[in-house]
């Protein structure tokens, strides 16, 4: 098995049962974004509040954000073929940078429509209805931006990550604007609502950069986190009984799936059969501990090693 490369793909069944959940979420959240959007501007007719009408806007960049994530999960869940030998999971990071972009245009008309508030204040009508109403959206949304953050780092989403930071932003613009709103209820100082929403919007902008940042990480194949290498490699100590040592390790991550590549050192007189027993031992525990990732093994003989006392991994 000298020079030979072994890869297993053992638990891609796992890997495409999590990206169809994926896709019936990103559906879903079209229509809960939809509803929330409904809400916010019916809350912003009943009092004409320019805080609660760029509230309002920013749920529509949500519903295409929503829309966007679905469309992208449908691709990423088609399974590889032989123009695409590593599959689609990367439609997701084109996602996730597009709804960044779309976050940071969101904000640009927020700040607009509170320069125009600035320049035109005018009383608010029927307030208290817009405020039960729209933290009646908000509270809705929140649960979702829960249900999008938890699912989306559980099955390793960018787009479900993306979406509910995206979500959790809107969170943050309702609250900050029902804040706003009220304040202006209670004290009548009209320029406490375009202020608040001026503020919310800057701080919107921030998480827009923030999503099209780590989207680009991932196009750019970014080696997976620190505490994920610290287990790869404890994995490969634990399983490679029998070889000299493992090295040149290289990973990245592609949207849910891992890819790990790396050279196992072996005595030169190793048969074949007991070298490939060691890298079905070394994918196994992977493939345990990961969803569906690709393992790729260059098997070495010994006077390949690059083995130091300090760093035999």
């Amino acid at each position: 098995m000298t020079g030979a490369t072994t890869i297993k793909e053992r638990a891609d069944v796992p890997a495409r049962s999590n990206a169809e959940r994926a896709v019936r979420i990103a559906l879903l959240g079209v229509l809960v974004g939809a509803t929330v959007l409904a809400l916010k501007y019916f809350a912003f007719v009943a009092t004409g509040s320019v805080a609660l009408y760029s509230d309002a806007l920013e749920s529509i960049i949500n519903v295409v954000v929503a829309a966007t994530a679905y469309v992208a999960l449908r691709v990423s869940a088609k399974p590889a073929d032989e123009r695409h030998p590593y599959g689609y999971a990367k439609a997701e990071y084109f996602s996730a940078g597009i709804e960044g972009i779309l976050i940071v245009v969101a904000a640009v008309a927020i700040l607009r429509q509170a320069v125009l508030g600035f320049m035109h204040p005018h009383a608010l009508q029927t307030p208290y209805v817009g405020l039960a109403v729209n933290a009646t959206a908000t509270v809705l949304n929140a649960a979702w931006c829960a249900v999008l953050l938890k699912k989306g780092h559980e099955w390793h989403s960018p787009a479900l990550l993306g979406d509910g930071k995206h979500v959790l932003a809107d969170v943050v613009t309702s609250i900050g604007v029902l804040i706003g709103v009220g304040l202006v209820a209670v004290t009548g100082r009209l320029w406490l609502d375009p202020a608040v929403a001026s503020l919310v919007a800057l701080n919107i902008m921030w998480s827009g950069w923030g999503l099209v940042r780590e989207s680009l990480s991932g196009l750019l194949d970014e080696a997976v986190p620190s505490d994920v290498l610290v287990r790869i490699r404890q994995l490969l100590r634990e399983r490679s009984a029998g070889a000299i040592e493992v090295h040149d390790l290289r990973t990245r991550r592609a949207a849910r799936r891992i890819f790990i590549e790396f050279h196992l050192v072996v005595p030169g007189d190793m048969s074949v059969a007991s070298a490939h027993a060691i890298c079905d031992s070394i994918e196994e525990a992977l493939q345990q501990d990961f969803d569906g990732p690709i393992v790729t093994i260059h098997v070495e003989p010994e006077w390949k090693a690059e083995r130091s006392d300090s760093a035999p991994f």
